[in-house]
């Protein structure tokens, strides 16, 4: 069996195998007989921990046996002949994360109130989840199983949470002892493997900034390609984050951080051929500064840990913007509303709607929302809540209201503090439309 705890973390025993949740008719899953609950449990002899493992060993097969346990108890044995890539038409049922082993100062989930739910003080640490959304792991406790997987199955890239190469600063930020906070053979080992990593560093003022990131960002950029990019993104505080080590980031701080950064860019980008150590776009806004242009983050290689975001958004505006001057919306003054956004990111926004407005004849307002939930240190849009959005409803004007889609969760509209989209509708007698750039974009142009 797959072991998923860590010590000195306990983690649920899961069953044996993967689920099946869905088979799709008229595929070799159906003619099978195959049906959702039945679990796979073995694949040419191999175990299957999970829908990676069942990829794995039947990735390239046309003949192979599938051990599988129905949901009867009975336990099959399945003989298949299958096509060249011949898809079986089976749905799984989602990974269950390994939880983190760290105490790390700054965790995000020390920053939740206690009444949150459950689900946002859950701490990940999987290199599954890594490989396939670009969650961060720390490698602390990575088993010898799960390490052999990696490089066994290719799970890359990674991306590592390494913060400081300084062993001991490292450990003091992880909360864990010297021996585990070193990972410099584990990562060496995938590097040797092929396995390509993506680093991140959460920037603490006091802790591992100043000669601790230079000897962080020099020491990994010694390593390139094989470590492809660092993000260096900034320690963010709730109200609830009460720990007297931790320093809150300043608008003075991240002037400073960006001057210092841009010194060893130019000495990377000369040597490299790439900037290769990226700041987090936060650092900017909070500088008062603007982002960097297109040509300074490459092919966005950390854009998910917010970093090149913002000129992603800008570019894809101005994109917008010209379209909409060669076929202009049918009905612009139709579209009169308001556009929420976080505290920091509403400026920028202001400016990019009002071009919008001025050239187009829309009437869309930006509120800037203010973070009651978690505190007004935290500025991002996508952390606010339906009770932060009521708060805001004074500023409110138009026949709608426009949130980031990332304000809710992916599968189900539901927001951090458990409002749900209709009840936000209800209370502001608008209806609320929640939606990413494309569907923002389509929205303007009537499509």
């Amino acid at each position: 069996m797959y072991e998923f705890a860590v010590t000195p973390a306990v983690t649920q025993i899961r069953r044996r195998g993967v689920s099946i949740t869905q088979v799709e008719p008229g595929t070799l899953g159906a003619e099978l007989e195959l049906e959702p609950g039945d679990r796979v449990v073995r694949v040419n002899g191999r175990a299957v921990r999970d829908y990676l493992d069942f990829r794995f060993h039947t990735g390239g097969e046309t003949e192979l046996t599938l051990g599988v346990l129905r949901r009867s108890g009975e336990e099959w044995e399945l003989e298949i002949e299958r096509g060249e890539g011949e898809d079986f038409g089976l749905q799984f049922e989602n990974i269950v994360p390994r939880q983190c082993a760290n105490e790390c100062l700054f965790c995000f989930c020390k920053g939740n109130p206690s009444d949150a739910r459950p689900a946002l003080s859950f701490r990940d640490e999987d290199v599954r989840l890594s490989f396939l959304y670009g969650n961060y792991t720390t490698l602390t406790s990575i088993t010898e199983d799960e390490m052999r997987r990696v490089i066994e199955q290719r799970l890359t890239p990674q991306y590592v949470s390494v913060h400081a190469t300084d062993l001991k600063v490292r450990a003091h930020l992880l909360g864990v002892d010297m021996r585990r906070a070193d990972i410099n053979a584990k990562m060496r080992r995938m590097l040797d493997a092929g396995i390509e990593i993506h680093a991140q560093v959460v920037l603490c003022p006091g802790i591992n900034d100043g000669e601790v990131l230079r000897r962080t960002i020099s020491d990994l950029a010694a390593e390139y390609p094989r470590v492809r990019s660092l993000a260096v993104v900034p320690l963010g505080l709730t109200r609830y984050n009460t720990d007297e080590r931790l320093t809150p980031v300043t608008p003075e701080w991240c002037r400073k951080i960006i001057r210092e950064v841009a010194s060893l860019q130019r000495e990377l980008r000369t040597r490299l051929g790439t900037n290769f150590a990226f700041l987090g776009d936060e650092i900017y806004l909070r500088a008062g500064r603007g982002v960097p242009g297109r040509r300074h983050y490459g092919d966005y290689p950390q854009i998910e840990d917010g970093v090149g975001m913002v000129r992603s958004f800008q570019d894809e505006f101005a994109r917008l913007l010209r379209r909409l001057e060669r076929r202009p919306p049918r009905d612009p003054s139709a579209l009169r509303g308001s556009v929420l956004t976080g505290t920091l990111f509403a400026p920028v926004l202001t400016d990019l709607v009002g071009r919008l407005n001025g050239r187009t004849g829309t009437r869309l307002k930006v509120v800037a929302v203010e973070n009651q939930y978690f505190g007004p240190e935290i500025v991002v849009a996508g952390l606010m809540t339906g009770g932060c959005v009521l708060a805001a409803r004074a500023q409110v004007e138009g026949d709608f209201v426009i949130l980031p889609a990332t304000a809710h969760k992916s599968d189900e509209p539901i927001m951090l503090d458990d409002t749900r989209l209709d009840e936000l509708e209800r209370e502001l007698g608008l209806p609320v439309r929640a939606l990413d750039f494309e569907g923002f974009a389509r929205m303007v142009a009537g499509d």
